[in-house]
């Protein structure tokens, strides 16, 4: 499996990689691209690769955390640009009950909430953009985004490449068939985990939404 996925990045420079992980991190927040596909899942990968002496360890370390720091300032400020206009968003309206417990727990954790909201990938793409709605000042921002940037960045990193070196030592003693065949059901089961969770979510937000509905007709009706 790692030999496939390293045949596929033998031809790419390392620049070209940090670039692209550099890219994927940033945008996460910056242009809500977590909704898509969640930043960690980019340094992870890059922690795999520098498992495999594919990249620099510590220059991946270094790319990431600007990366996130700098993508999540970014979606301060178009959250401080637009202030409550944000709220009237198509992505911010979509995911309305998130929207709410989001600004609920920036007001009851004020800058622990950006460390906290760095670990869950719908929270990490709206956080930054909504504390910028309530007008954090923002070196308070920047403080808190630093630090949950640089343990964020370090854990799934070194995640990465932990597994990477751990699928290499138990392919030599167990064979690369086992090898393989462990890593292909850890992938179908994070894959099938990942599909339930959204699915879930996805539930509770039609339903938060239906419920919102029916209060807004009773109190037009009222």
């Amino acid at each position: 499996m790692l030999e496939n996925f390293n045949a596929l990045v033998d031809g790419l420079p390392p620049a070209l990689i940090y670039l692209v992980i550099a890219a994927l991190v940033f945008a996460e927040a910056a242009l809500f691209f977590g909704f898509v596909l969640p930043g960690e899942t980019a340094i992870v990968v890059g922690g795999i690769l520098a498992s495999q002496h594919k990249l620099s360890l510590p220059v991946l370390l270094v790319v990431a955390v600007v990366a996130a720091v700098t993508g999540d300032s970014v979606g301060y400020e178009i959250g401080r640009k637009l202030g409550p206009r944000l709220l009237t968003t198509r992505v911010m309206v979509r995911h309305e009950s998130k929207v709410a417990k989001t600004q609920e727990m920036i007001r009851r954790r004020g800058g622990l909430a950006v460390i906290i909201g760095r670990f869950t990938a719908l929270l990490r793409a709206l956080m930054p953009a909504l504390v910028g709605c309530s007008r954090m000042p923002y070196p308070k921002f920047l403080l808190f985004n630093f630090i949950g940037g640089v343990v964020w960045v370090v854990t799934f990193t070194l995640g990465g490449y932990f597994a990477g070196n751990a699928f290499e030592h138990v392919a030599k003693l167990a064979g690369q068939g086992l090898a393989v065949g462990v890593a292909v059901i850890a992938v179908v089961a994070l894959v099938v985990w990942h599909f339930r969770k959204k699915k879930r979510e996805d539930a509770e937000e039609t339903a938060a939404r239906l419920e919102h509905e029916h209060e807004s007709e009773q109190a037009v009706q009222g």
